[in-house]
C-alpha cells in the first residue's frame, strides 16, 4: 500500500509499504477514505518531539470503513463507516471506565512507533486498530466524513478544552437556585468571557464548542489573518495579538478573561494566558508543548486562584457529550478543512501547514475517495 513515512525531520516520504494484518481478534483494519494532517503531527515533522522509528507511517485522523474484523471484535462490522480516537483504548481498565480513555494501560498513540514498539498511522490506505470495539465509532448517515474524522481528533480535543475550562471557573451557577438564598453572586455561562489563544484547527473548534455550550462572550485571537476571519464566522470576537489585551479588557471592566483557552502549545501562550486571566479563573489547555520548563511559577497562580487543567483529550469517554454538536447542524466544521490533497502531494501538505501559507488552516488527505 501507499503511504507517508517519517525518516527524519522535514523529510516525509511517499512511499510503498506492507498493508497491516490482524495481529490479534481484537483487531481491526480500516481502508482509508480520508487522513487528517494534524498540528501534532508537525511536533514530528520538525523534530521536536523525540523519534519516532524511520519508517513510521504518519497520522493519526482518519475516516473509513472497516476491511477485516478479528474473531473478537463486537460492535463493529465490516463495510462500517467508522472514524477512531487518535489514541487506542481498551474501554475496561480503570482510566477507560472512569471517562479518562485517553490514559488507558492498554491504550497507543496512531503514528507513533518508537525502537519498533507502537501503532502505524492513518496517512496511509490501510491501518490496524487494535481494541477496534472500543476505539472505532460509526455515524448516523448525517454525519459526513469530514466530520466523523474531525470527531476523532480536533472537534473532540477543541470541545475537551473549552468544557474543562467552562465547568472549572470560580462563580460559576451549577444548577438553578434561589436568588436570595444565594450565598454570593454566581454567574451562567452567558455571562462568561472567554478567550481562546489559537485559531488553527483545535482552536477554531473550540470556539465553535464554546458557543455551543452557551457562553456569551468569545474572543480569538491569533497571527494568520485568515484564521481569524474563520473565528469570526462562527461568531467569535476576532482579532490579532497586538489588540487581545485591549479587547479582554474591554469586555470585563478590565478584570480579565475568565476562561482562557490555550490551543497553542508555547510557553509564550501560556505566560500571555497567565496575565489575561481573571482571579479565580481558568486556564485550560490542550497546546502540545514540548517545552522542559514550564513558563509560570506556582506563587504566580496561588496569587490569582488560578485552575489550570491540561492533558490529552479522552476521545472515546467524550463522543457522546460530543456527537449532539455535530448532529446540530448549527455550524459548518467542514469549512475548517482549506485543503484537499493527495497522498503523494503529501511533502507539499505538510510543508504550506507547517508555514501557514496559501491560507491553510487545515488539510485532508483524499485517500480511498473514489472506491
Amino acid at each position: 500500500m501507499q503511504a507517508l513515512t517519517f525518516h527524519s525531520p522535514y523529510n516525509i516520504i511517499y512511499t510503498s509499504t506492507s498493508r497491516p494484518t490482524l495481529c490479534s481478534p481484537t483487531d481491526a483494519i480500516v481502508r482509508i477514505r480520508f487522513a487528517g494532517l494534524c498540528g501534532s503531527d508537525l511536533h514530528i515533522y520538525r523534530g521536536t518531539e523525540p523519534g519516532p522509528d524511520r519508517g513510521t507511517v504518519m497520522g493519526h485522523e482518519f475516516v473509513g470503513v472497516v476491511a477485516e474484523v478479528g474473531s473478537k471484535v463486537v460492535g463493529i462490522q465490516v463495510g462500517d463507516r467508522v472514524g477512531g480516537a487518535f489514541t487506542t483504548c481498551c474501554g475496561k481498565c480503570y482510566y477507560c471506565t472512569h471517562s479518562l480513555s485517553s490514559r488507558c494501560i492498554n491504550g497507543l498513540l496512531l503514528g507513533y512507533v518508537s525502537s519498533t514498539v507502537g501503532l502505524h498511522g492513518t496517512q496511509c490506505e490501510y491501518v490496524l486498530i487494535p481494541n477496534a470495539s472500543s476505539s472505532l465509532f460509526t455515524c448516523p448517515p448525517s454525519v459526513s466524513d469530514i466530520e466523523t474524522l474531525l470527531l476523532g481528533d480536533v472537534l473532540t480535543t477543541g470541545y475537551h478544552c473549552a468544557l474543562n475550562g467552562i465547568e472549572n471557573v470560580h462563580g460559576l451557577r451549577k444548577a438553578p437556585m434561589d436568588e436570595e438564598a444565594a450565598p454570593a453572586k454566581q454567574n451562567r455561562k452567558a455571562d462568561l468571557v472567554v478567550l481562546i489563544l489559537g485559531c488553527g484547527p483545535v482552536g477554531l473548534m473550540a470556539v465553535v464548542s464554546a458557543l455551543y455550550l452557551g457562553i456569551g462572550k468569545v474572543i480569538a485571537a491569533d497571527a494568520v489573518e485568515e484564521r481569524v476571519q474563520m473565528a469570526r464566522t462562527y461568531g467569535a470576537e476576532g482579532v490579532r495579538p497586538d489588540a487581545v489585551r485591549e479587547a479582554v479588557s474591554n469586555c470585563t471592566d478590565g478584570r480579565g478573561a475568565d476562561v482562557i483557552l490555550e490551543a497553542v502549545g508555547s510557553n509564550s501562550a501560556l505566560t500571555l494566558a497567565l496575565e489575561l486571566v481573571r482571579p479565580g479563573g481558568v486556564i485550560s489547555s490542550v497546546g502540545v508543548n514540548n517545552s522542559d520548563t514550564f513558563p509560570f511559577s506556582p506563587t504566580s497562580a496561588y496569587n490569582k486562584n488560578v485552575t489550570f487543567k491540561t492533558g490529552r483529550c479522552p476521545v472515546m469517554s467524550l463522543l457522546p457529550q460530543v456527537m449532539p454538536l455535530v448532529l446540530s447542524k448549527k455550524y459548518d466544521l467542514e469549512k475548517i478543512v482549506t485543503h484537499r490533497m493527495k497522498l503523494s502531494d503529501g511533502n507539499k501538505a505538510y510543508e504550506i501547514f507547517d508555514k501557514k501559507t496559501d491560507a491553510c488552516i487545515k488539510v485532508v488527505f483524499e485517500v480511498g475517495v473514489e472506491e
